[in-house]
C-alpha cells in the first residue's frame, strides 16, 4: 500500500540541489510551511529561486531563508511588508534578484503550469512596465499580454490534514496557493498538522488529491 508519510525529513531536504526552484505556499504567514522552509536552511542548497506571493513576512520562514543567503531570486507579487525589511535591504544591496508578478498573474501562471498549458493571455499589466518586451494581442476589442507558465522543481505547501495516500485538506485562508503549487511542481512536499487513516477524509473535503503530492511530513516530525 502507498504510504507518503515520512519522518525522515532530513533525507528529503538533502536531495534539493543548488540552483533549485521552490514554490512555497502562503499569504504572508497564513499557510506558509514555516518549519519546512527553516529546516531547509540546515542543508544549505545555494542559488535558490523561490516563488511565493510575498517576499517575506515577520521573522520566520522565508525571512530566515533570505537571511541565510541561499536565495538568488524571488518571484513574487509583494516584495515589501510592513513587519520586515529583510528582502528590501537584500535587494537594494544587490544580493537577491526580483521578478515582480501581479498577484492574479502569479496564480494564473502557476495554474497554467499545473494544467499543462503552453501560455496564457491576461489583461493585467497591459500598457505598463510588466508588458515590456512581451507579446501583446487584441482579442474581442480588449488588449492582452502573453505570459508563460511558472513551474518549479519543488513545492513546499502547508495543509491541515493528510492521509497516507497524500490527499490533503486545508483550513480556511491557509488554502491560498497550496493547491495550485502542488500541481505545478515536479516534487511536492506537504507539511501538515495531522495525519489520519486512509478513508477518514471526506472525499468532498479533499482539495489536493494525493496524485499531486509525493511526500507528507507532520509539523512535529520536523526538527
Amino acid at each position: 500500500m502507498i504510504n507518503k508519510i515520512t519522518q525522515d525529513v532530513e533525507t528529503l531536504l538533502k536531495q534539493i540541489p543548488d540552483g533549485a526552484s521552490i514554490m512555497t505556499s502562503g499569504f504572508g504567514l497564513a499557510g506558509q510551511p514555516i518549519e519546512l522552509i527553516e529546516a531547509l536552511i540546515d542543508f544549505g542548497p545555494k542559488d535558490l529561486t523561490v516563488i511565493n506571493n510575498n517576499a517575506a513576512s515577520g521573522d520566520r520562514g522565508l525571512t530566515k531563508l533570505l537571511l541565510s543567503g541561499l536565495v538568488k531570486k524571488m518571484i513574487c507579487s509583494f516584495p515589501k511588508a510592513n513587519n520586515t525589511k529583510v528582502f528590501e535591504e537584500l535587494y537594494c544591496a544587490g544580493k537577491v534578484d526580483l521578478e515582480l508578478v501581479p498577484q492574479g498573474n502569479l496564480a494564473a501562471r502557476i495554474q497554467a503550469a499545473g494544467a499543462g498549458l503552453g501560455a496564457i493571455f491576461t489583461p493585467t499589466g497591459y500598457g505598463t512596465a510588466v508588458a515590456e518586451g512581451k507579446e501583446t494581442r487584441e482579442i474581442n476589442g480588449k488588449h492582452y499580454v502573453l505570459e508563460y507558465p511558472i513551474s518549479a522543481d519543488y513545492a513546499f505547501i502547508f495543509a491541515n490534514q493528510a492521509d497516507p495516500l497524500g490527499n490533503l485538506t486545508y483550513r480556511k485562508a491557509a488554502r491560498n496557493f497550496g493547491p495550485l503549487m502542488a500541481k505545478a511542481a515536479q516534487v511536492t512536499i506537504a507539511q501538515v498538522h495531522e495525519v489520519v487513516d486512509s478513508g477518514a477524509l471526506d472525499p468532498e473535503h479533499i482539495i489536493t488529491p494525493g496524485i499531486f503530492v509525493q511526500h507528507v511530513v507532520r509539523v512535529g516530525d520536523i526538527a
